[in-house]
């Protein structure tokens, strides 16, 4: 088969390929797998049963029903959707947003790669633009949307020690310089991998050099807030003129409806309007008509802040302390869970690559993800990329418990092997 140079790219055999063929593996009958790699949120009973209640309602509305799944909608989107959540942040946030700041997209990977082809590549001027990590690591997704190569710089992080197994990432302002060949800041918040949030004061001074730079920043809020509120920290929603929120009904409890929502300019929204109707005609309506009426009314925060927040904050404890036991005197390091579902294990000195335990792992039916995926548009070697590993807690208890006590075997196993 002859592929074009663009086709050679999109066919290459990426991080997030890996990850979702991994988390294909799962679902098949080969024997218990312990996946503790994928993105795939976790079954809570109460935030189902609400999309169950939705779902039947939207059935029992013969028009409502047929209008999502039997008609094309407009290229931005649901507008009933998108007026409910207009409604939502203007009430809730104080945001001065109208329906023209709103477009959706098919999940908010296709979001991703639409901005990132919007503002990287080469422009009329022949100079060609990357898209800037101000903080690595970042999202594995990110690593191979943008069409033309090279598309990526990112700044190691100021890395804070913190009690005898945690750490945590901040922005290197000191470090960081924002070149003349950006054409835009992006971060995750929380950051996936490592569950970071940046704090309001970090996102102020990115705003303020991506106004210096006239570039947007975009913030990637799928674990986020306001929703689906996986925060553990202290933080504040932010959008304004220049900042592009990108957010998603994914994490939230359904994945499988792929909704993706970017707040941006109305030149923007417009824009994304335009190439949605290039790439999909216009955005799937399922899953927006079973949120509306959750969103109307707000419904959607509370289950936020009251039940999907402290449900994953439990899990995550749980976790913590039973890899704590699992690895007692070996040294190692988690970054502090402030948000998402994941934790972030760095193991200092690991004497084989971190891809090279994911393949030990994986042979043992234990799915994480190998750490060094992470780390797009990174300039230069850097040890700690080959020492970590990103680990889902989302699955049940059970897994994830049989999964990290692998996991701490395997790990023992690669020290004392070397020793």
């Amino acid at each position: 088969m002859r592929l074009s140079k663009l086709g050679q790219r999109m066919a290459v055999r990426s991080g997030i390929g890996q990850l979702m063929d991994d988390l294909g593996a799962a679902l098949s009958p080969q024997g218990e797998v312990f996946m503790l790699g994928g993105g795939n949120p976790a079954h809570i009973p109460e935030v189902e049963a609400c999309f169950r209640h939705s779902t039947t309602a939207l059935l029992q509305d013969g028009a409502r029903f047929e209008r999502a799944v039997g008609e094309y909608g407009p290229p931005e989107g649901d507008r009933e959707f998108i007026a409910a959540l207009v409604g939502l942040l203007r009430s809730q946030f104080g945001w001065r947003i109208g329906p023209r700041n709103v477009a959706l997209t098919n999940g908010s990977q296709l979001a991703s790669f639409i901005l990132f082809n919007l503002f990287a590549g080469e422009g009329d001027d022949g100079t060609r633009k990357k898209i800037l990590f101000p903080l690595t690591p970042e999202y594995i997704g990110y690593c191979d949307v943008v069409l033309t190569p090279d598309a990526f710089a990112a700044i190691r992080p100021r890395i804070e020690m913190l009690d005898e197994h945690f750490f945590k990432y901040h922005v290197d302002f000191d470090r960081l310089d924002v070149a003349d060949d950006v054409g835009a800041i992006c971060v995750s918040r929380p950051t996936n991998p490592s569950g970071n949030v940046l704090t309001n004061d970090e996102l102020a001074r990115l705003d303020e050099l991506a106004r210096a730079k006239d570039v947007p920043l975009i913030v990637d809020n799928a674990y986020g807030l306001p929703f689906p509120h996986i925060v553990f920290a202290e933080a504040e929603p932010v959008w304004n003129d220049n900042t592009i929120v990108l957010m998603s009904l994914s994490k939230l409890g359904l994945p499988g409806v792929r909704t993706g929502i970017i707040l941006a300019s109305e030149e923007i929204v417009e824009t994304v309007a335009r190439v949605n109707s290039v790439m999909s005609l216009a955005p799937g309506g399922l899953g927006t008509a079973i949120v509306t009426d959750l969103v109307r009314s707000g419904e959607i925060l509370r289950l936020g802040r009251e039940v999907i927040a402290p449900f994953y904050e439990r899990k995550a404890r749980r976790a913590i302390e039973q890899l704590a036991r699992g690895l007692d005197g070996i040294d190692y390091r988690l970054h502090r869970p402030e948000g998402a579902f994941f934790l972030w294990l760095w193991l200092p000195g690991l004497p084989i690559s971190c891809h090279q335990l994911y393949e030990r792992l994986k042979a043992r039916n234990v799915i994480v993800v190998s750490g060094h995926y992470f780390f797009p548009g990174l300039a230069g070697p850097w040890s700690h990329a080959k020492e970590c590993l990103r680990i889902s807690y989302a699955q049940n208890d059970a897994t994830v418990a049989r999964g990290l006590d692998r996991i701490a075997e395997e790990i023992r196993r690669v020290y004392q092997t070397r020793n």
